[in-house]
Formats: C-alpha cells, structure tokens, sequence
C-alpha cells in the first residue's frame, strides 16, 4: 500500500512538498525523472515534488538511481526499524556551494551568541507548549510562562528540563513518563521523527553541516543542529496527539496514525506574523539561523508559534 499526502505548496527553498508512504511490498526504480513506485500497478510522481519517501515495509526494494535522485531533488528517504519507528534517514551529501563557509561560520560561532540562540529557541519551545496546554483545555499553561521568562542565556538554569517535566504531566497525567512503552509515547516519537529528518533534509539543502549544533553536541549525533531546532516544533505533535486520541486505550499506531503524524508537516504555524505550513516554517527558521551565523546577531532569528491543528491552504 503506497499513501501520500499532498502538502499546499512548495517551502521557499523549493525543494518537494509531497509525502509518499509505502507500506507493503514494493520494487521502487526512476523512470526518467520520476519514482515509479510498482505494486501490481506503477504509480510514477515527479521527484521533483516529493519533500519525503518513508519505507514501511520489509519487502521494498529500490534502484542506486532512485537513491541519486533523492540526493539531487533534497528529498529525506526514511527506513522504518522492527517496531514500525522510522531508525535512519538519507539525506543529500552538502552539495550546497557555500557548505564550506557556512561550516566555518559554525565551528567558529562566538559563544555568547550560541547561548543567546539557544534561550531564544528554548523560550519559544516553552511558549509553545503553553499554548499547546491552552489549545487541548489543559491546566498549567501560565505556571509554563513563568518558566519561559525565567530562561537565562544558555538556558543555564535548565529551565527547558523544569517545564518539560510540568508539561507532560499537565499534558498526559501524572503517571505518563517519557520513555514508557505505550502508544502514546510511539506516536509523539514517530512525530518527532519525521519532523527531524525534515529539518536535516532542510539544513543539508541550505549548506549547513548538521552535526554542528548551537546546544546538542554529542560527537555520536550526526544532527545536533536539526535536534536544536526542532525544540519549538515538537508541541504541535503533542498537540495533535492530545487533541485526536486523548485518553484512548490504544495498544499500537494503526496505518492510518503514522500516515496523520506525517501530515503535520503541512499544519499552521505562524511564523512573522504569517501563517504557513510546519514544512514552509522550517525552511525559514534555517534561513534565519543562517543570518544569525553571518552576521553575529541573534535578534534575527524567527521561530515558528503554534496555532493549533489547520491544515494550511495556499491562497496565493
């Protein structure tokens, strides 16, 4: 079974906005500049409008030319492991030609910037998941504000560790711990999953070296960077998990689940007092941690805000 969501329209970056998910055996190969997905049938779609190729399945085999063209059209290309959990992402090789300065600009970033960068990033987070308590009619949400304003440079005082703790608690009860082995915490990770190889896809097309990060730093993670940034995105896959299945007794995601956690990529942000699609938003919060690098000034770095679960339409 092949599944795709349709994302409104292409991220400033002009990379793809299509989501294909294949979950049942499949033999995948280019046919000029398409993906010929063949299942009895061959679906073909322009690998010029994919953004993501999530494998689900054992049984799919594909070509080194499908590989190549995912590179070339900065398209991330998931596995999935045993447990259905997307386990790897392929992204493009830096073939964008300012890596080598960018990467500079990275490793040589002024200390005190990156720390102003990360409070900022940490604020946003907390004010997210704020809104996310208000949005699923949860308590907690101005006790969260307090934490936020409380984020000093570096986030020094782990105020992002405090909330987070108040948040999940508020958000999911109290005996819900991250970590647990429960559908709840499958489907925040296959959300959170998607969102991090779609900012790696993201960082890699713009030049960036993910593994260089502004707080993350393990030298066992090749994408510190896309870790750091992916912080005040997560509510809106929290969100969406509280508001569509609440106290569900859920034993495992269904087909139909990953295929709605894959369509957050295309839900309403604000992002500078615009509305665009989560895909859109991260695009731009890279570009603008580009100009936070260029030219040492943390003040131009726009972060998305959650609105709630719209699916965005384009009224161009």
């Amino acid at each position: 079974m092949c599944s795709e969501t349709v994302f409104s329209r292409k991220p400033v970056s002009e990379m793809g906005w299509r989501s294909v998910v294949i979950s049942s055996p499949a033999v995948l190969k280019r046919r000029h500049n398409s993906l010929a997905i063949i299942q009895g049938n061959t679906a073909l779609i322009p690998f010029e409008d994919i953004a993501v190729i999530i494998l689900n399945h054992r049984e799919i085999t594909l070509t080194h030319p499908v590989l190549s063209f995912c590179s070339q059209h900065g398209i991330a290309l998931f596995a999935t492991g045993d447990d259905h959990q997307p386990c790897g992402v392929f992204v493009p090789f830096l073939t964008h030609t300012r890596t080598t300065k960018l990467l500079r600009q990275q490793l040589s970033a002024p200390k005190p910037l990156t720390k102003r960068t990360w409070a900022a990033i940490v604020q946003s987070k907390i004010h997210n998941q704020s809104t996310c308590l208000r949005l699923s009619g949860k308590r907690g949400a101005s006790q969260l504000e307090s934490y936020r304003r409380r984020v000093r440079s570096g986030d020094s005082t782990n105020m992002e560790g405090q909330a987070a703790w108040a948040y999940f608690t508020q958000l999911f009860g109290d005996k819900f711990r991250r970590g647990a082995d429960d559908w709840r915490n499958s489907a925040l990770n296959y959300g959170y999953a998607v969102l991090r190889g779609a900012i790696a896809r993201s960082l890699v097309g713009h030049g960036f070296h993910p593994s260089v990060g502004l707080f993350h730093s393990s030298e066992r993670n090749a994408f510190n960077l896309a870790d750091d940034i992916i912080e005040p995105f997560r509510p809106v896959v929290d969100l969406s998990v509280v508001k569509r299945y609440g106290n569900s007794d859920k034993i495992a995601l269904t087909t139909e689940d990953k295929a709605y956690l894959i369509s957050l990529l295309n839900v309403d942000v604000s992002l500078s007092n615009d509305k665009t699609s989560v895909l859109s938003a991260i695009d731009d919060v890279v570009t603008s941690i580009m100009r936070v690098f260029e030219q040492q000034d943390e003040a131009l770095l726009v972060l998305p805000i959650l609105l709630g679960m719209n699916q965005h339409v384009d009224n161009d």
